[in-house]
């Protein structure tokens, strides 16, 4: 059994472990999900680098006898120290992290995870207050694709019709005006979702978060985009993230 590993790694939440110590959880390009302990005081080199939103190289080693993990070394590639600079890009980074959490990784998703996890961070390490909350809107509209959740924006889930300017989110897909309004159906306690939160979703479907940044959309189509993506996540995960509305 190889005891030795190493990965492309993303820190996304540190906690106290014993009196000096620490544990990590990280999501890695190879292995998904993996929680490890981080071993030293707090001058400690490598506690420093193992910091939520830093990501670079990891080294771990495996204990099959104690059946447990640590981290040998984590060189830093990238530190992000803006996330810090502003409260609310905290909270979304936070909010990001917690989703890629429950969501076990991605499922699988490997180098691709990773891969939008670290730039949804970078996108959002020069946000200003507004542009947080749309990129972190857009980050788990991203997310909820990459897990397949993802409801077509075009069509009513229960009949198959074209959407109009209007249509209802009842947390498993949009519903047009009829199907929403229909006796018994499972639509009640659905909200509205407006053509404008949905040509905006559409439009970033396939957009990087520096480009996401120039597609703009005014504050009630954001709104319901949030409402959409979060309502979506939530049926998946099993849960709302408190950290999603905190943004």
């Amino acid at each position: 059994m190889q005891r030795d590993e190493t990965h492309e790694a993303l820190v996304l939440r540190v906690r106290p472990m014993g009196v000096s110590d620490r544990e990590a959880w990280f999501l890695t390009a190879g292995a998904g999900l993996c929680r490890a302990a981080v071993y030293g005081g707090p001058k400690s080199r490598l506690r420093s680098h193992v910091s939520p939103f830093h990501s670079g190289r990891l080294w771990l080693y495996r204990n099959p006898v104690k059946d447990s993990i640590k981290v040998t070394d984590f060189a830093v590639d990238c530190w992000r120290p803006g996330l810090r600079d502003l409260y609310e890009r905290t909270l979304a980074a936070d909010a990001a992290a917690e989703t890629v959490l429950a969501s076990h990784g991605g499922g699988g998703a490997g180098e691709e995870a990773l891969r939008l996890a670290c730039g949804a961070l970078d996108a959002l390490e020069s946000a200003d207050e507004a542009l947080c909350e749309r990129l972190l809107t857009w980050f788990l509209w991203r997310w909820a694709l990459l897990l397949g959740a993802a409801p077509p924006l075009d069509g009513c889930i229960s009949c198959g019709a074209v959407l109009g300017d209007k249509a209802w989110c009842n947390g498993e897909g949009l519903l047009c005006a009829s199907c929403a309004g229909a006796p018994g159906s499972e639509a009640r306690g659905a909200f509205p979702v407006g053509l404008g939160a949905r040509r905006w979703l559409a439009a970033v479907s396939g957009l990087d978060g520096a480009r996401t940044k120039r597609c703009g959309m005014d504050a009630p189509s954001a709104s319901q985009a949030r409402a959409l993506v979060t309502a979506v996540l939530a049926r998946v995960i099993g849960r709302r993230l408190n950290t999603w509305d905190l943004v």
